[in-house]
């Protein structure tokens, strides 16, 4: 919780977390769906119930306990933070249906005096997620995150944002996906946006939301920007040192880098309805 306070703390306008179930059906906010690089623990989170998971703290100073999505509504429930606003990622570790049962249920215990469904867009990685999103959270805003050249077959979906990786809406395809969506009247949020080139990037391209782990840094670029000059004049120590032809050819390396690792998991993303219907068939039958 100590991360989000402090994101809000210096200006930011929401918060983005993923969701994953405990043993006994607590939603927490986790990225990862072990306990090992946060904890110290060579644990599932999905095999340790609530009880256990109340008594660990991180391993990096300074100590925090992991976090419920209860505790984030309540204080996201508060007065004073009545303009922030909420991005779920339902991860695809635990059973969707469960999970995003359970994600309703805790939402509808946390009084808002503004309505969680214009506080809160709900994440979904693949198409089952989008229908099962839009099945539970009637009338809340549904986002597909991923990347492209995947995130185009969602394109004529009604009523779906997106949430894409930056790197791969750099160049040509990016810029036909970004007026497609404007076309269509979509919000756009990019994800993970550390690098003051690509904040800058992301303000041009007037994209609904950045995501960063730097929310300072990203404020200040912002301030400057709407001073005039493109944000360009007084910058940063971090883009002063960057600012040499070379390292913006290792940034754009990089985003052809994406470029190439994401079209290579198009066979695996076109596929993977299929693999789920397997797996389900599979589960049924050891059950059975």
């Amino acid at each position: 919780m100590a991360a989000f306070k402090a994101a809000v703390e210096v200006g930011s306008h929401a918060i983005e977390t993923d969701l994953h179930l405990s043993k006994d059906g607590v939603v927490m906010l986790s990225h990862d769906a072990t306990l090992r690089r946060c904890f110290g623990e060579d644990k599932k989170l999905a095999d340790c119930d609530w009880e256990y998971l109340s008594t660990l703290k991180t391993t990096r100073e300074p100590q925090q306990p992991i976090a419920r999505l209860f505790e984030l509504l309540q204080y996201v429930g508060l007065p004073e933070n009545v303009s922030i606003w909420l991005l779920l990622d339902i991860k695809l570790d635990d059973d969707p249906d469960d999970l995003l049962i359970r994600t309703a249920k805790t939402i509808a215990l946390v009084p808002t005096t503004r309505a969680w469904k214009d506080r809160i867009v709900l994440g979904a990685w693949d198409q089952h997620y989008i229908d099962l999103s839009k099945k539970y959270f009637p009338g809340f805003a549904v986002a597909h995150i991923g990347f492209l050249p995947p995130a185009f077959k969602f394109l004529k979906q009604p009523n779906l944002d997106f949430n894409i990786l930056q790197p791969t809406l750099v160049g040509p395809c990016g810029k036909l996906f970004m007026k497609a969506l404007r076309k269509r009247g979509r919000k756009l949020y990019v994800w993970t946006v550390n690098d003051e080139h690509w904040m800058k990037w992301s303000i041009r391209k007037q994209v609904n939301g950045v995501i960063t782990d730097d929310p300072k840094l990203f404020l200040e670029v912002c301030d400057r920007w709407s001073l005039g000059g493109g944000g360009e004049g007084k910058t940063s120590n971090t883009e002063r040192k960057g600012t040499s032809m070379a390292r913006k050819l290792r940034l754009y390396t990089m985003a052809f880098l994406w470029q190439v690792f994401a079209f290579m998991l198009l066979p695996l993303m076109l596929f993977m309805p299929m693999i789920r219907r397997r797996k389900k068939k599979v589960q049924m039958r050891v059950e059975a």
